[in-house]
């Protein structure tokens, strides 16, 4: 069951977007984001061997950094325009090796509130016509009101 939510933010989209752009760490990647909706982000990583792991995986830590940055965004686009978003706590499941062309990470609002947002997500390794589940994350988001040094 798909939720509709309402942002407290109408221009959420740029917002969500500028602040993405500003995290080194997703250019380093080499990724971007390719949907932005109300409690939903989803972010796109090409495979780069730079990125990989001893069997030519994609490394866990690259799969939970994208991932959490997914849901970190799709929290982030329901809030409020004097609010930034951070991390409190994320569980991964790391279903199946990461290993194809490219990545999606698809991160969604399960329950929204003022200070704390659950959000869930899911990266699918695409190969060809074919995609595979091989993460999924379900966590914690934090509502920053009012930090020096913490605006986006």
């Amino acid at each position: 069951m798909t939720q509709v939510f309402q942002p407290e933010n109408p221009d959420f989209d740029t917002r969500v977007r500028h602040s993405f752009d500003l995290q080194k760490a997703m250019t380093t990647l080499g990724a971007s984001i390719a949907k932005v909706e109300a409690g939903k982000v989803i972010i796109h990583l090409p495979f780069d061997d730079k990125l990989t792991q001893q069997h030519g995986f994609i490394h866990a830590g690259i799969i939970s950094t994208v991932l959490d940055s997914a849901c970190g965004y799709a929290a982030f686009s329901l809030m409020p325009k004097n609010a930034a978003v951070l991390t409190i706590e994320y569980k991964i499941n790391l279903l199946s090796p990461a290993k194809g062309d490219w990545f999606e990470a698809i991160g969604g609002v399960k329950k929204p509130g003022r200070n704390v947002t659950v959000a869930e997500g899911e990266v699918y390794a695409h190969s060809g016509s074919g995609k595979k589940l091989v993460a999924s994350m379900v966590g914690t988001l934090m509502s920053v009101y009012d930090r020096e040094g913490i605006e986006h």
